[in-house]
């Protein structure tokens, strides 16, 4: 059962950016609110073969160190994820008083994927801990995670600010349409005023398509402006961002549309090293 708001922490200048996201959505959405480590393999990768070189009591000797070596680090390293997790518990206390704290050993794609059932929502920060939360690279994992996980997912960057008003990036395509239901029907935007932007040529079937999707939120109380503008997709689409000062955009993250080409390959580094607002990706 999806109830849960899971953020990914690891200790990076991201994580209290991504539990300040999460937290804000999971009140948004009444969902428990989960703060979620995934521990790296510490193990050591070296299988070098001593025999040969040295005796059999000496090759069980350093075998016995390398043995309590990697045990040392698994434990440091738990201990500093439990760290992560309650210093990222007292970031998000103002916002969500009763986190769920969870440790997981192993990949995080692999983690993510096996639990995937119970999620709802993932928040995840632009760069991991290998990153300095600053420029413009991506997490080696953000793409993996896209690509593997069929939940709508926060990429986030910055610092947190309250979205205000949100744009969807739209092409008529069906993913597209789902970011229209999923925004017209979920409580996380209900209230927020959108902007629903398509980059085509000036057409009235292209309108009549804005139109359209613009009035499945009306229905739902939304206050809502539609965009037909020219240009490169992505920078016509940051650059709207930019001018009206959109607090995230939403988008379908695969396809074979305009827009969502972006997501294979090197546009999709393109297009979230970009950006400066969060995105919430649909499959």
């Amino acid at each position: 059962m999806t109830t849960h708001t899971v953020a990914c922490i690891d200790g990076s200048a991201l994580s209290d950016t991504v539990s300040d996201y999460a937290a804000w959505s999971a009140k948004r959405m009444n969902t428990s609110l989960v703060l979620l480590n995934v521990l790296d393999d510490v193990r050591s990768s070296d299988e070098t073969n001593f025999s040969g070189n040295i005796g059999m009591d000496e090759r069980q000797r350093l075998l016995a160190e390398i043995t309590d070596l990697e045990e040392k680090r698994a434990k440091l390293a738990r201990q500093q994820g439990q760290a992560f997790l309650e210093a990222a518990k007292e970031h998000v206390a103002p916002k969500h008083n009763e986190p769920v704290l969870r440790q997981r050993h192993g990949d995080l794609v692999d983690t993510l994927v096996d639990i995937e059932n119970e999620i709802r929502l993932l928040v995840i920060g632009r760069q991991g801990k290998r990153g300095n939360g600053v420029g413009q690279k991506i997490g080696h994992q953000v793409e993996r995670v896209i690509r593997a996980l069929h939940r709508p997912t926060w990429v986030v960057t910055g610092k947190f600010k309250e979205p205000e008003q949100i744009m969807i990036a739209y092409d008529h395509s069906a993913t597209a349409k789902k970011a229209v239901e999923m925004v017209a029907n979920s409580p996380l935007f209900k209230g927020i005023p959108v902007h629903i932007v398509m980059v085509a040529a000036q057409t009235k079937d292209h309108q009549a398509q804005l139109e359209n999707a613009q009035a499945k939120l009306v229905e739902q109380g939304f206050s809502v402006t539609t965009a037909l503008i020219a240009g490169d997709v992505e920078e016509a689409l940051l650059q709207y961002a930019d001018e009206q000062k959109m607090d995230a955009l939403v988008m379908g993250a695969y396809g074979h549309s305009r827009i969502r080409e972006f997501f294979v390959g090197s546009h999709t580094n393109k297009l979230l090293s970009s950006t400066k607002i969060p995105l919430l990706l649909l499959r």
